[in-house]
């Protein structure tokens, strides 16, 4: 049974109240607050990552039962994240079923569906905030999104065998637009694209518990899925009508290749070539957390060795996740017009809080991931675990962190540039990291971006949503899987 979404049309009273009043100095009291709620639930030690008491809103949505909170995250946005699934599936016809088997094989597993749920937890949070919401919100009640399945050129033109509609019922949720909930199904195909070329190029056996579509269908199939799904990710992208959300998302695109690449480069080039390489285009400004003291080894991973590991942790994680919460506030009518330097102001705070917020909260999530590769069995993460980066030459946050401190005869350093190839490299690294604070520093650099996505939240006006975003980030810290 349905939990009510308690309190949505009081919600978007105060979304409406305060959708043109400049943010408030109150409003760093509201992230302090957040903040400090978020320091109480922080694990004290990395193992706390995969605590099976860090169940909590995904695992509840994998079983099909929502949580008591009115607010869990989840409650507030189930009908669309149940309809998820059906929408996807009606975008993916083909007239090779086979392709259409494949492509949607990921889908028939119940997943996360983070990204979704940022999605259209951030367009209830800051719809309202734009002052021609409401003209999009009585539009949308006429359209009801019948314009996000018409062709923009003939059919006969784009040769495209898609006979299925997606046909949106009256809106599920008070306060989410069609156009964005089409987007968190964007998103989410953008990631399952992404998942099956990783698992092609990382040779997985295993996804989600179950067998790897590589490994169920072949490399070639697995690519050329994900491909198509990248296609029609893009034409329903296209038709979303807006330029700057377009933008977003194919950067997005170019955001995963690149950072695959950046992969590559750390597992296969030297420091000198990584120190030669362009500095990342996001400052993420954690050098605290990895300064080189006298204390480390002589051959100690250099600060340019831990920009690379983050930024490509953000072009292959958060950059998805922090590029469409800024899409979804702009499609919510937050993005840039001419409607007085007060209100233009108040949008684009929006719009950079969503960023803020997807961003960090994207980073402190690949980090537990990385944490839990070491800490999780198999079965729990439903993908290979127990050092299983390490097997594939990957060198992330905890190995990094023991490196600094291993002692010079431990030559972590040697095993991480042969990528850990060497006999015994693997249950050796396995033990220095397990010997060392690699995990709790890298859970203390986790709770930092949580921190930071909290304090972004501060922007936006209150509401169950804004809470429910800040309790998603929370999440993030004690998730096993």
């Amino acid at each position: 049974m349905l939990l009510p979404r308690a309190g949505a049309s009081s919600a978007r009273h105060v979304l409406r109240r305060a959708s043109l009043a400049p943010p408030r100095p109150s409003s760093l009291a509201a992230s302090s607050s957040l903040r400090h709620q978020s320091s109480a639930s922080a694990p004290a030690h990395a193992a706390a990552a995969a605590s099976p008491s860090g169940a909590s809103w995904a695992s509840a949505l994998a079983r099909g039962t929502t949580l008591v909170s009115p607010r869990s995250p989840t409650s507030l946005v189930l009908p669309e994240l149940t309809s998820l699934r059906g929408s996807i599936t009606s975008m993916l016809g083909s007239s090779h079923p086979a392709l259409d088997r494949i492509a949607g094989y990921y889908f028939a597993a119940e997943g996360k569906h983070v990204r979704p749920l940022i999605v259209l937890l951030m367009a209830q949070a800051a719809n309202g905030v734009a002052p021609g919401y409401e003209r999009l919100r009585e539009e949308d009640r006429k359209t009801q999104g019948a314009e996000l399945d018409a062709e923009i050129s003939p059919t006969g033109i784009l040769n495209d065998v898609n006979p299925r509609r997606t046909v949106f019922a009256a809106p599920e949720s008070e306060n989410i637009l069609c156009t964005q909930r089409r987007l968190a199904d964007i998103s989410e195909m953008i990631h399952v694209a992404s998942l099956l070329h990783d698992d092609v190029l990382d040779e997985a056996a295993l996804r989600r518990g179950a067998p790897s579509a590589p490994a169920a269908f072949g490399n070639k199939l697995a690519v050329l899925a994900g491909d198509f799904l990248l296609g029609r990710a893009s034409v329903a992208l296209a038709r979303l009508g807006n330029l700057e959300v377009v933008e977003l998302l194919a950067t997005v695109l170019a955001n995963l290749v690149e950072g695959e690449v950046l992969q590559l480069q750390a597992q296969q080039a030297s420091e000198d070539a990584l120190a030669a390489a362009p500095s990342p285009s996001v400052s993420l400004d954690t050098s605290a957390f990895w300064r080189v003291t006298p204390a480390c080894p002589e051959d100690a991973p250099s600060e340019q060795l831990f920009e690379s590991y983050l930024h490509k942790t953000y072009l292959k994680t958060a950059a998805l996740m922090a590029k469409s919460a800024r899409a979804a506030v702009i499609l919510g009518g937050c993005g840039k017009a001419d409607e007085g330097e007060v209100v233009e102001r108040r949008k684009e705070q929006t719009r950079d809080a969503a960023y803020a917020f997807g961003r960090n909260l994207g980073i402190a999530f690949q980090l537990v991931d990385d944490m839990l590769d070491f800490r999780s069995t198999s079965a729990a993460f439903g993908k290979p675990s127990g050092g299983a980066d390490l097997r594939l030459g990957i060198a992330t946050a905890p190995v990094l962190f023991a490196w600094q401190e291993a002692p010079a005869e431990a030559r972590m350093g040697e095993m991480v540039r042969r990528k850990f190839g060497g006999e015994g490299d693997v249950p050796k690294a396995l033990a220095l990291v397990e010997a060392s604070q690699g995990l709790q520093r890298t859970a203390k650099l986790a709770q930092h971006h949580v921190d930071l996505a909290l304090d972004a939240l501060a922007v936006l006006p209150h509401s169950e949503a804004r809470d429910a975003l800040a309790q998603l980030a929370r999440g993030v810290l004690t998730r096993s899987k």
